[in-house]
Parts: C-alpha cells; structure tokens; sequence
C-alpha cells in the first residue's frame, strides 16, 4: 500500500516527527556510561505516553520478528545493527548505540535513528561509520524531489556509502509511512536512478542508510529480533522521514 496523505495529515506528520525528534535527542542527552538500555526504553515509553502518543513497535509482530516486539525503541550496540531489543544491558564507555524510534501521532506515523558514541569520543571508524551514514541520508534526502523517482534516492545513497567504502546490503532498507509504519514504496540503500515509484507531493518516506564496516551479510541475534553484522564488525544507522512536497523534500523529525 502507498499513501499519498493530504496538507492536513501532512501537517499531523510534522507534529509526530517533531515528538519522535524530541524523544531521541532526549534519550542521547540522558544517555551516559552505565545508563541501561531498559532504562531508555521505559523513557522512551514514558515519553510517549505523555505526549498522548502511540509506539509503533511494542506490538510490532512481522514475519522477520519472534515477534511482538514488546519493547518500545531499538537500541543496537556495536555489531548490532537494526532492530536491536532492548536487553538488561548497561553501556560502556566508547559503545557505539543506535537507536530508532517510530510513534504514530494524530494518526501519522513518524521514524528515525541516531548513531552515537557514548561516553568518550569516538574512534576514527566509528567517527567513519555515523559520517557514512549521515551524509548518505542527505544525499537520499536532496534526490527525493517531487517529479523523480525511488532509484534516484536510492543511487544517491549508495554512491556516498560504497564511495565511504563500505559494502551496502539490500535485504532492509528506507519505506514508506503514513497511518502504518511500514509501507510502500520499498527504498533500497542502492539502486539506479530512473526507476521505481514516481515521487508526488504528500508522499512520506522514512529513508534509513546503515552499514556495516566490512560486511553485507546480516545475522539475527538469538533473541529472535537484534540484526547483527556476521563479522562481528561495528555499524551505524542513520534516519529521517521526509514529506515530498511541490517545493521539494521537508524533513519532518530534525530536532527543533
């Protein structure tokens, strides 16, 4: 299914971008060295609730998943990845923590990520990695103009992550959004520009690069859910949702 969503749910998008920006600046700010990843969850979860929001993942149940989810933000460590379950697991100094957080709000669903280092700074190919991933994104953000299509964000993606170096896997990849979380059309970290789903204004795509340093193959942890990187080797994932409008794309989870 492809939503094309009017001004006013348009407008409801930002709302719930804006929540899911705040709540993930807050968790980075709270979070420090020994900060437990249930801990982050339950103010994820605390946050939400407040606002008068929904979780996208608590009952998340797909057939990737040993699904529900039952928790209420992924938090991938090191090698971990994507969708990583939050565990009774305190952070080290010098971690490298994804998180990814979706909510639906007023009936519009939002969805995003951060890498960062906790505690001290980063190394070099941590600092390599998160660098990767965010200029990746901005590439993907700057093709997605109305008139274009998929394979252009696509191919912008994957030109600035394979010219990084790093190798891009294709199994999982950026989506569309609207009144459900995942939806199409599917945007693949690689591609070819010119193909694909045309973009149209009150479109909403959640584009979502992530790598891993000298791999493209991915395990699933035994906890059923945590994507891991089958070297062992670190990763980073970076996320926004974008709205295509007749101007061009507008991110709507930046941190205001």
């Amino acid at each position: 299914m492809i939503e094309i969503l009017n001004d006013a749910e348009v407008a409801r998008g930002r709302e719930t971008g804006a929540l899911v920006a705040r709540i993930l600046q807050t968790m980075k700010e709270r979070t420090q060295v020994g900060t437990n990843l249930l801990e982050i969850d339950a103010w994820t979860e605390a946050m939400i609730r407040e606002a008068g929001a929904e979780s996208c993942y608590v009952d998340y149940a797909p057939s990737f998943g040993r699904g529900p989810f039952g928790h209420y933000i992924c938090t991938s460590v090191d090698d971990a990845v994507l969708h990583g379950l939050p565990h009774d697991y305190a952070l080290r100094d010098g971690d490298l923590l994804s998180l990814d957080l979706a909510v639906s709000l007023g009936g519009v669903v939002a969805d995003s990520a951060i890498s960062f280092v906790v505690g001290g700074s980063a190394t070099p190919q941590q600092s390599a990695l998160i660098d990767a991933t965010q200029r990746a994104l901005d590439a993907g953000i700057a093709a997605a103009q109305p008139g274009g299509k998929v394979g252009d964000i696509s191919a912008a993606i994957g030109a600035v992550l394979r010219g990084a170096g790093f190798p891009v896997n294709l199994q999982f990849g950026g989506h569309g959004v609207g009144s459900t979380m995942h939806q199409d059309p599917h945007v693949s970290n690689d591609g070819r520009p010119g193909r694909g789903y045309t973009l149209r204004p009150g479109l909403l795509l959640a584009l979502e690069p992530w790598v891993m340093a000298d791999t493209a193959d991915l395990v699933t942890d035994a906890d059923g859910w945590t994507l891991r990187s089958r070297t062992g080797c670190l990763t980073a994932h970076s996320e926004h949702t974008v709205a295509i409008t007749a101007d061009g794309p507008e991110i709507l989870t930046l941190p205001r």
